[in-house]
């Protein structure tokens, strides 16, 4: 007999990362379950627990080992595939293996809840000891159950479908109900209750009679007064007399705005039928193959994944859809809705702590079958995974910035691995570890060379904006593509112009002494938002009103900088006040549904111009966008990252793609201070082969990936000379106990040196085989947690950082 749980504690700290044996008492040893929470003693409190493992023995002393203080679930919320990945995940990112476990469910199971038994049946259909229970209310708390030993009555009565059991989460995340009346099935009940009736009660004896007609029946109360024709007064005269009892009924809240028509599968290229064959043929054979599908833009790669996740359906397995920002969400929703209906969920950031657990309960539930989202979603509770896709796979936003630091595309090979299915990696910009991966023959390359509709691709001008300086145009806007924009608005045809900025300026400078008005908080200088006339940082958060004159030198002339989203705005308006724009960026889409919002308006004609930063770069696709114009291409190009150039040809080769993808041809005009820059030049034409085979040169020469790994270690404190020294001391630990084929750079100053008031240093390891690393880490970072952690350092690493 099963008598001892390994349990995983609800403690971010070194020396309990590690499961705890705990006895199970006896009156639970058939409840619990591997995967379960439970409230377990540790130290002076009961903390919450993960069932990980059961076993009948244990080496702890029988008068040391404590039992299970409380069990909250009688039904598991991790499945065994979801443990053995939380084991994965700690060991490929070095994080603590609680932190694993709770990435993986929605935020609504990890606050402060009660648990909440709902009954589904009329209370005579129980189990005679759970009867009574529900003689007031269909809404029980569990507690009371836990108090009398009747869980395993209770779970019995889960399993049938007669209760659910419900987080009802304090403020957020409650489970919504609606109330509902179940008229009894007992016939004579009925028949007795209509007799009793005094004949002067004749609406009462009415809606018996109603009832008879319906034994069993659930209705809202508003259907039966309808079809009875009573009042509510009625009604509940006949429930008190025992005809009928109120039930709350389970709804999901629905995170779609909008109905969506139903469309057919389009018929495919011969290219697509190709890539489509390939995806099936691994399916058919259950071979767990990564798929990199590199189709120029508008070359038909979400309709190779309807297909293809069509495929999977009829198989009977579970499809998931990962796309990198959720301003692509309600597009990509809408496709997959008008295909597959009722049995899409989406997953993402956007949605309220209810409705991400509504839809993560009806995956769990198994009540659909796809599920489309953000990176989180690629922890998708489905028990029978038959094809996982990223779309965009090129996307930094994959990536988790903080514990654990995982990326997307890794834990969708693990499944796609445990259930020995493809994954499938689409992009016209692959990454360059992608695409290099593909030619050794790790993923299967999969080529889209043609648009899906045999449109040409737009014509793309650079336009080299030193040129407009010297003819004196100061304006933001370069006279071709000024023309251009008036063309397209007598044709009343679609613009797009894009800027990878937000607010109104960059910031804000004293053109005395050269002062930048500074975060007080972070090294970075505070970005102007004219709406609210206010300077903010977008790291932590810090705002405060504009400046009149210089904080240095007190001087007046103190001016704005940069080009920003809200400037190009005006400046647009100015040179074309009848055009009608839409801007889209993140000070305009905060409140819920704004993407869709702003999207749906543009598809429906109701503006000309859509403004935006990168979330208008990449997905959109609508026939009347004929223009777009890149109004500064530089942007990306010149930050401190080795991966600037592969960003910046990404962004233009996407933000070119946005035009000309239906019937009516497409132009682009970007603007730049380097139009001689491989990254644009090659841009023009989408020519990412010979950009890839650059760009491989240029990393192979600097010693980047995809020619060697690198992890960041990074260390902050709120004093810049213990920061410095600490960091120091990292570095020279690395250097004595890992091999000298790995090359460590540092320490030196984060690119942002201080952030919400703490001084980052960091030290880069470079290499390409070294086994010790790992180990090696650890024992760092044990290091750091027994002594370090105490002097209010902070130590992180990331052993594949997006960022260095």
């Amino acid at each position: 007999m099963i008598y001892v749980a390994e349990v995983i504690v609800d403690v971010s700290a070194y020396p309990v990362d590690r499961a705890f044996d705990y006895l199970i008492p006896e009156q639970w040893a058939d409840l619990i379950e591997k995967g379960c929470r439970v409230k377990v003693p540790f130290g002076p409190r009961n903390v919450l627990g993960f069932v990980v493992d059961l076993k009948n023995e244990t080496a702890v002393p029988p008068e040391k080992i404590k039992p299970i203080a409380q069990i909250l679930d009688i039904e598991p919320v991790l499945t065994e595939e979801m443990l053995q990945l939380a084991k994965w995940l700690k060991h490929e990112t070095i994080c603590y293996e609680i932190d694993a476990l709770q990435v993986m469910l929605p935020s609504a199971l990890r606050a402060k809840y009660e648990k909440i038994v709902h009954l589904q049946v009329v209370q005579n259909d129980l189990l005679p000891e759970l009867q009574p229970y529900f003689a007031k209310s269909p809404k029980v708390n569990y507690k009371l159950f836990e108090k009398d030993h009747l869980l395993r009555e209770l779970k019995l009565a889960a399993i049938h479908g007669h209760v659910t059991i419900e987080n009802s989460v304090k403020q957020q995340g409650a489970v919504k109900h609606i109330r509902k009346v179940a008229i009894t099935q007992d016939t004579a009940l009925l028949e007795g209750i209509f007799t009793a009736i005094s004949n002067r009660a004749q609406k009462q004896k009415l809606l018996v009679q109603w009832m008879q007609g319906h034994p069993g029946g659930i209705f809202t109360p508003d259907e039966i007064n309808e079809q009875a024709q009573v009042t509510s007064a009625v009604l509940q005269a006949v429930v008190e007399r025992g005809a009928a009892t109120y039930i709350q009924e389970e709804v999901y809240r629905d995170p779609f705005t909008k109905d969506v028509a139903r469309t057919d599968f389009l018929r495919l290229t011969d290219e697509q039928t190709v890539a489509l064959q390939q995806i099936t043929t691994a399916m058919e054979e259950k071979r767990a193959e990564t798929f990199l599908l590199h189709g120029v833009t508008g070359s038909g790669k979400t309709e190779v994944y309807l297909q293809a996740i069509q495929h999977t359906l009829a198989e009977g397995k579970e499809a998931i859809v990962l796309v990198p920002e959720i301003s692509l969400t309600p597009q990509m929703t809408e496709r997959f809705r008008s295909r597959f209906g009722e049995q899409v969920a989406v997953m993402h950031s956007g949605l309220s702590v209810g409705e991400k657990y509504d839809e993560w309960r009806k995956i769990q539930q198994g009540k659909v079958k796809v599920v489309v989202g953000a990176r989180s979603a690629a922890f998708a509770p489905f028990t029978n995974v038959g094809l996982i896709i990223l779309d965009e796979e090129h996307e930094s936003t994959y990536k988790q910035e903080d514990s654990p630091r995982y990326h997307a595309r890794d834990v969708a090979i693990w499944r796609g691995e445990f259930y020995s299915c493809p994954v499938i990696l689409g992009s016209a910009t692959p990454a360059l570890e992608s695409f290099a991966r593909a030619k050794k023959g790790v993923y299967t390359l999969l080529t889209l060379q043609q648009r899906a509709m045999r449109q040409a691709l737009p014509t793309v001008e650079i336009v080299d904006m030193r040129e407009q300086l010297k003819k004196g145009n100061r304006s933001m806007f370069s006279e071709p593509l000024v023309d251009a924009i008036r063309v397209r608005l007598e044709k009343k045809e679609q613009i797009v112009l894009f800027l990878n900025r937000r607010g109104y300026s960059s910031f804000v400078m004293c053109r005395d002494c050269g002062t930048v008005v500074q975060c007080p908080n972070c090294d970075i200088s505070l970005t102007y938002h004219r709406s609210n006339e206010k300077l903010k940082c977008h790291y932590c958060g810090y705002d405060e009103y504009v400046p009149h004159e210089c904080p240095q030198c007190q001087s007046e002339h103190i001016r704005f900088f940069g080009t920003g989203t809200q400037k190009v705005e005006e400046e647009l308006y100015k040179i074309f006040p009848e055009a009608r724009v839409l801007r889209m960026d993140v000070d305009t889409t905060k409140h819920k549904g704004a993407h869709e919002e702003i999207l749906e308006a543009f598809g429906e004609g109701k503006a000309d111009v859509l403004l935006g930063t990168q979330m208008i770069a990449k997905g959109l696709d609508f026939p009347n966008i004929t223009l777009v114009g890149v109004l500064s291409a530089d942007t990306s190009l010149h930050l401190p990252d080795y991966r600037a150039a592969e960003k910046t040809f990404q962004l233009m080769t996407q933000v070119s793609g946005r035009a000309g993808r239906h019937d009516k041809p497409g132009e682009v005009f970007i603007q730049t201070y380097t139009p001689e820059h491989y990254a644009i030049e090659l841009s023009k034409e989408q020519l990412y082969t010979p950009f890839y085979e650059r760009e491989m040169h240029t990393r192979r020469q600097a010693g980047y990936p995809p020619y060697y790994y690198l992890a960041l270690i990074q260390v902050s404190h709120e004093d810049v000379m213990i920061a410095a020294e600490y960091a120091g001391r990292a570095a020279e630990w690395l250097r004595a106990n890992l091999s000298f084929k790995v090359s460590i750079i540092g320490p030196t100053t984060a690119s942002i040196s201080r952030l919400q008031n703490r001084y980052r240093y960091q030290c880069l390891i470079k290499y390409k085989i070294e086994p010790n690393l790992i180990p090696v880490l650890l024992q760092l970072i044990k290091l750091y947690r027994s002594d370090w952690i105490k002097k209010g350092i902070i130590l992180t690493i990331d052993l594949d950082p997006s960022m260095i």
